[in-house]
């Protein structure tokens, strides 16, 4: 069965965002070589002793870019949503400022801790068997295996978990031949 809609991760997928994210945490008084990536940001705020306030304030969804070819694959893909760990506000002031209109856009308040795909599945009104989600870490894939939801690794991202089994889209436009377009 051909899946009917594509969940993707935000940063990291859609989005080359490590300039943003460690640029924030600089503006907050942070060395940037004490940032690591893939967590939950409430998590690494607090690891870094950075209220999410001040972080939230200190980032500039200026500073995170497209990855090449992801603006022509949601222009492209019929239904699309976003799952993020990533704060609301922060979220959606990035995909307005590109113009990016998912049907569904849920972030790290939405999930009351680790992403959750069920909850979007819910929101988009399909079953696991109709959506892939695209993301990059290894909290992604396990949103996947426990939504029951395809996973697809976002292999355009050089920092991209990948591993032994994985499906894996070298460019963004793979995601169209998997979705069947």
């Amino acid at each position: 069965m051909t899946p009917k809609v594509a969940i993707f991760d935000l940063d990291g997928t859609l989005l080359d965002s490590d300039r943003a994210l460690v640029e924030a945490f600089v503006r907050c008084g942070v060395a940037a070589d004490t940032v690591t990536f893939g967590h939950v940001i409430t998590e690494e705020c607090d690891r870094l002793g950075i209220p999410l306030k001040a972080y939230a304030a200190a980032y500039d969804p200026r500073d995170a870019q497209p990855f090449d070819g992801v603006a022509e694959l949601l222009d492209q893909v019929g239904r699309w949503a976003v799952a993020s760990h990533k704060d609301r506000a922060m979220g959606l002031a990035e995909l307005d400022g590109y113009g990016w209109t998912p049907e569904a856009a849920l972030f790290t308040q939405d999930f009351g801790g680790a992403k959750r795909l069920d909850v979007v599945l819910d929101v988009l009104g399909v079953g696991c068997g109709d959506a892939l989600f695209v993301g990059d870490t290894a909290h992604d894939r396990d949103a996947s295996i426990v939504a029951g939801v395809p996973f697809v690794v976002a292999g355009w991202n050089a920092r991209a978990d990948i591993r032994d089994g994985d499906v894996v889209a070298r460019h963004p436009r793979d995601i169209l031949d998997l979705l069947g377009y």
